[in-house]
């Protein structure tokens, strides 16, 4: 699998942590920044990986800001995109299992970076049940078509 990974500037060292955890498990991953401290607005990053990931580049994408909220409100504004702020391991696994997101936001002022390493995990290894949660995921994806039409 090849991941893409993006944050902002509050969310840069938990970030670093994740992708060389990813890269420890021998995932492909893209680091798509921050770099540094400088700030910048999570909207910018997150909106760039969602297109991404929307696009088909990647099958899947982790987005961490402060407190993964506003990457997550973003990420769902782009067509396609199913994402989910997660903080626990429930939440990490039915973010796939039930809701099939692509993209898993984390904040890096809720969670700590061995929690973070668990979600990720967790997160990873779920894939998408189906059952009767994919007419629930379908009726997202047909929102997804009449809101964004032409």
């Amino acid at each position: 699998m090849k991941l893409i990974i993006g944050s902002d500037h509050v969310g840069r060292p938990l970030k670093d942590i994740v992708v060389q955890h990813l890269k420890s498990r021998e995932v492909e991953v893209v680091d798509i920044g921050v770099f540094d401290d400088t700030p910048v607005d999570y909207p910018d990053v997150g909106q760039k990986l969602a297109e991404r990931v929307a696009r088909g580049e990647f099958e899947r994408g982790i987005l961490i800001c402060g407190t993964g909220i506003g990457m997550a409100i973003v990420a769902n504004k782009v067509p396609g995109v199913r994402a989910a702020a997660c903080h626990d391991p429930y939440s990490a696994e039915r973010a796939r299992k039930s809701n099939n997101a692509q993209v898993m936001t984390m904040g890096s002022q809720v969670v700590g970076s061995e929690v973070a390493k668990s979600l990720v995990d967790i997160w990873l290894a779920a894939e998408f049940a189906g059952g009767r949660s994919a007419p629930k995921v379908e009726k997202i994806n047909q929102l997804d078509t009449f809101y964004h039409k032409g």
